[in-house]
Parts: structure tokens; sequence; C-alpha cells
């Protein structure tokens, strides 16, 4: 079966030939462990979850390798460690910091039912490789010293820039380059620079007598290079990383390793995440970690509702998704009740073609949803019996579908879904007869939608809201 996928670089999708079919690489990068992560954080990991269940389909899962670092050395890490910690010595408090967030990160994204990458680096331990790499773009003519610093020289690279196909003048905009007076080039960014007091500290490289750290590109080189080589099959992530992470990381392993082929031979991004039709933003009280959302949703909802839009497209996330997403899945766990996966089941042809076609995922779940109407409808016997095989093995394949009906409503509250016109008019209602003093009436059309799984709340002045409890099923 032939797999094609997107590739950002040649904006074009190509079909998928692994450089080594016994070892298929692939790199994504991951967190940076100094907060919750946020839904938008979300995507990726689900997005390239599925690519890594699907390259173990089709290869075998002793013969794909997922790399999905830990970026455990930031300015946000050093700023949150000394506001949290301000007692502690900085680099105790860091330690603290990263590996709460790093444990808050693994719960949150094995709620999401994604499996754990083959290996997951921390940059803090890679700074040997790092060095290396440094070492040999100064050598090469790549990079050069200035001021205790170490920066890569963008001019140097003749095609710089084929990856986001910007224009000199929107490079340099995306980049919020710092303006300094030690840069040969605007462009030019830092691989190394000193460490200030008390901050994570190395000896630097090229001769530097003051002890630094990395930039943050260069991490993501060092850690691909050192676990998947100096070129491999997949580099993966968030749109918003094309540039300028990943243009520079393009400059440094190809600069490094003397204009070896792009790094990876697919780079693959997912599309960006609004909420409620606008840009998540702190400012417009619309931004939600994982952790916040998985308050009130199942982990298998969030990822449901992820899979509903394309991956390169841009994806809107509204409470009205969730709700439809739940009931779908309410519904497809209901028709397989406590069937187990049998061991001959295998995932539906059409729904591997949809996933082959770049991670068609809309195109799987409308498969799915004529596989549930079939075993609802005609189906009957050991016709049904097959398709609720084909079913849960399909749905196990995109991460969903792999409990029991019966361990999933144990594990899964239900949020609960009414007929918002239906409410309304109750609602309406009910203000009447309160404005009529007919308290008795009040209180039964209160106690009706509390029935319903609505919560009412009064406000002086101001019309009544409404929400949604939860319940256990």
């Amino acid at each position: 079966m032939d797999l094609k996928l997107y590739d950002t670089l040649t904006r074009e999708k190509r079909l998928f030939a692994p450089l080594d079919p016994a070892r298929v690489r692939m790199y994504v990068c991951g967190p940076t462990v100094y907060d919750f992560a946020h839904i938008g954080n979300a995507r990726p990991v689900i997005v390239f979850d599925v690519l890594f269940r699907l390259l173990r389909h089709l290869y075998g899962a002793e013969h794909v390798t997922y790399v999905r670092n830990i970026t455990d050395v930031d300015d946000k890490i050093n700023a949150r460690a000394a506001e949290e910690y301000p007692d502690l010595p900085l680099n105790e408090a860091i330690r603290t910091v990263t590996a709460k967030t790093e444990k808050q990160f693994h719960e949150d994204v094995a709620a999401l039912g994604c499996l754990r990458p083959t290996i997951e680096p921390r940059a803090t331990e890679h700074i040997a490789e790092m060095r290396d790499l440094i070492e040999r773009l100064i050598a090469a003519g790549h990079a050069y010293v200035a001021e205790e610093h170490v920066l890569f020289s963008v001019p140097s690279m003749k095609d710089y820039g084929r990856l986001s196909k910007r224009s000199l003048d929107e490079m340099i905009a995306g980049a919020r380059v710092d303006v300094a007076p030690y840069k040969r080039d605007p462009m030019d960014f830092v691989l190394w620079k000193p460490s200030k007091p008390g901050e994570p500290a190395w000896p630097s490289p090229a001769g530097i007598k003051t002890a630094g750290r990395p930039g943050w590109h260069i991490e993501c080189s060092a850690m691909s290079w050192k676990h998947l080589g100096e070129t491999f099959d997949i580099h993966g992530g968030g749109i918003d990383l094309v540039f300028p992470h990943h243009e520079n990381e393009i400059a440094q392993s190809r600069c490094a390793f003397h204009n070896q082929p792009f790094m990876a031979n697919f780079w693959m991004h997912n599309g960006f995440l609004q909420v409620e039709g606008e840009k998540m933003s702190k400012s417009l009280g619309n931004f939600f970690t994982i952790r916040d959302v998985l308050a009130d949703w199942p982990g298998e909802v969030l990822r449901f509702n992820m899979l509903r839009t394309h991956y390169r497209q841009p994806l809107d996330w509204t409470v009205k998704g969730l709700e439809e997403s739940q009931k779908i899945l309410d519904d497809w766990h209901h028709i397989l009740g406590d069937m187990e996966t049998p061991a001959n089941a295998k995932p539906d042809e059409e729904v591997l073609n949809s996933l082959c076609d770049d991670l068609n995922t809309p195109n799987v779940l409308t498969r799915l949803h004529a596989l549930a109407g079939e075993i609802r409808g005609p189906a009957s016997g050991s016709q049904a019996i097959e398709l609720k095989g084909t079913l849960r093995a399909s749905g196990v394949l995109l991460g969903l579908l792999g409990q029991t009906e019966a361990d999933y409503l144990r594990s899964h509250p239900r949020r609960v879904v009414v007929n918002e016109d239906r409410v309304k008019a109750l609602i309406e209602a009910r203000a009447k007869a309160r404005a009529a003093k007919n308290f008795a009436e009040s209180d039964r059309i209160r106690d009706e939608l509390a029935g319903m799984g609505v919560e009412l709340e009064d406000h002086k002045g101001q019309p009544t809201t409404w929400k949604l409890k939860r319940r256990a099923s």
C-alpha cells in the first residue's frame, strides 16, 4: 500500500519511500517544559501519534523510531523557576520546574491516547553533540565567534530560506531578530551564548572562556543527529515552527554535514488551532491548557475532535464540536459493547487508504460512520461480528476505541447533550413565572432543567445564564 505525504519543502504530496525500510525514522519537536501545554500544543502530538501508529502498521513496530525531544533549557524556564521558587538556587529551581512540567505533559498526552515516542531526549543531555556541531560550523566558515557568542552566518548558506520561501524582509520580521552590534548580518542567529550568573552553564565551544548555554535551534539539530543520523525520513511540528526554527535547523545540519540533503526527506506541519473562531489568547479569555479541557471532557473526545479536521487545515475548537464528538463516540462504544478486538481483526481497507493519503482523517471518520451504520442496519450474525471487529481495529489504529464500552463509561464521565432551543424556551418561561411571582412554577422549571443536566445561574439585573453539568454514566 502506497503512503503519500505532503512535504512542506517541495509544496507537494509525494510518495513516501523510507531511506531504510528496516529503520523508518521520524523526529518531532516536543515541549519546552515550563508550563502546562495548551490545546494548540496537543494538535501535533496527536497528528504525529497517528502517523507513528500508521508507520508501525505498515513497516512493523520494531522498524520505526520516533524521536520527540524535551527542551529543558530556555529563558522561559529560567523565568518561571525564579518566579515560582525564589528561595531556591536558580539551577535547583529549574530542575524542579522541568521535572514537574514534564510529568504533567506526559500525563496529559497519555490521556489523549498517545503512545510514548521510541526515544524522548532531553536537550541538557546533548550538550556534547551541540558543541560538536558548533565546532564543525565554525571550521567550515558557517559560524563565527563574537563577544562570547557563537552565531550562524546566514549569508554563508546560499539557499537559506527554501523551506519557508519568504522574502528577506519577511524573514527578518518573522525571526524577530535581536539588534546586536557584534552581528555581521541582521539575520545571523545564536548558536551559543554566555550564561548569566546563576543560570545553567556549560564549558563553551571555540575556546570561549566564559561558560554558556546553547541557542534553541542547535538543540534539535544535535538531538536528531544523535538518535536518527545526518539525514532521516520525516521531521514534523506545528506550522508556527517553519520559520525560524525549522529553517535554522536545516541550515545548521546541512552546513555541518557538507550540504547533505535537507536534513529530512519530508517536512510535515500541522495547521493552526483557534478557539470559537478566534485566535487563542490569554487576553481574550479563550486560552485553555490540555489539563483545563480534560477536566470537562474525556481525552478520547479531545483526540476525536482534533481528527475531524485534516491536519494541514486550520482547526476551529468549539464546544459544539466537542459535544458532537462525544455523541459519536458514545454511539460507537454502545455499538461495540464489551466486545474485545478479535485477534484476526484488521483495519478497514478504505480506512487505510485514507490514512495513506496524507493522513486524511476526515475521510477515515466518514468511513467509520458508514461501518457503524452497517452494524446498526442490515448486518447480522457473523457479518455483524466481523464488522464490529473491523470498526474497533480501525479505531485503534487512530488511537480511538481501544476500550470496551464498560471500561469507557467507567473512566469517562459523559457530558450532557441537550436541545438548546428547549432549554432557552424553559428559561424564558421561568423568567415570566418569576416576574408574575409564581415561584412554584419557577422552581418546577428549574427542577425540570436540572433533570436535563442544566445548571442555571441567576444574575441581578441581568438575564439568567446556563451551563451543562457533568454526570457519570
